[in-house]
């Protein structure tokens, strides 16, 4: 059997922090895939200060969508819901799709944080590889798609109150939505840290990273309507946590 078979097989649901101490249970640090911003060890490092290990890898059956509201993109006041270009990225499975990752171990101490902190996501274990195909030996964590009504019922326990603190102040009713656009500062960083880890993880970037519409990428995204965007610089505020 192929590691991309091995790898492409249905991953495991990590819905609280049991779950996460039963894919884990063997030492002080846990695994975590990045796919966007990241993919830049500045910006990992600015959310998780003791991070280990951080490099690069592959992660089969599995595409980049541009495909969930980000609250955090409108409280540091770079979200344009004027032209909905207010999207975050999520990871969700994909047949036959592959995209280079970053995996780095936090310390286990660190997971309510993160689990709080990516609210809106599944949480996936996953069996990245090696950049030369060697199937890595202990799972990693990953955001995956979720859908509004999970996120209600499981992050929310059916509470509307949880919902609106998460995403009422800022008028979101929807989360999951495949007609929104990406953030144009978050969207820059994201490409500006795949070119950081070099030609591969960048045209990967590219090429499999798609809009909500699940069919234009990225690149054909930036030489159509994304005019701009790699030209434009982050709000002052912003310059070091966006700047790839």
């Amino acid at each position: 059997m192929s590691n991309s078979m091995v790898n492409e097989a249905e991953p495991k649901e990590l819905r609280d922090e049991s779950d996460f101490e039963a894919i884990f249970s063997g030492g002080d640090f846990t695994s975590v895939c990045g796919f966007g911003s990241l993919l830049s060890e500045r910006s990992a490092r600015s959310t998780f200060p003791e991070l280990i290990n951080f490099r690069v890898a592959r992660l089969n059956g599995f595409r980049r969508v541009f495909g969930n509201v980000a609250p955090i993109f409108f409280e540091r006041g770079i979200a344009k819901p004027e032209t909905k270009e207010i999207s975050s990225l999520c990871a969700e499975p994909c047949e036959g799709e592959t995209i280079i990752v970053t995996v780095f171990e936090i310390k286990k101490s660190e997971i309510p944080a993160f689990i709080q902190r990516e609210i809106e996501f599944r949480f996936l274990a996953v069996l990245p590889e090696t950049l030369d195909g060697k199937l890595y030996d202990k799972p990693a964590v990953l955001c995956s798609r979720s859908t509004d009504e999970e996120f209600f019922q499981v992050r929310c326990k059916g509470n509307k109150d949880i919902f609106l603190q998460h995403y009422g102040r800022h008028n979101i009713d929807k989360i999951w939505r495949d007609d929104i656009l990406p953030c144009r500062v978050y969207l820059r960083h994201c490409i500006l840290a795949a070119k950081n880890l070099g030609e591969t993880a960048y045209n990967n970037f590219l090429d499999h990273t798609f809009l909500g519409d699940r069919s234009t990428t990225i690149r054909e995204y930036l030489a159509s309507s994304g005019s701009g965007i790699m030209e434009e610089e982050p709000p002052e505020s912003l310059k070091f946590r966006y700047g790839g």
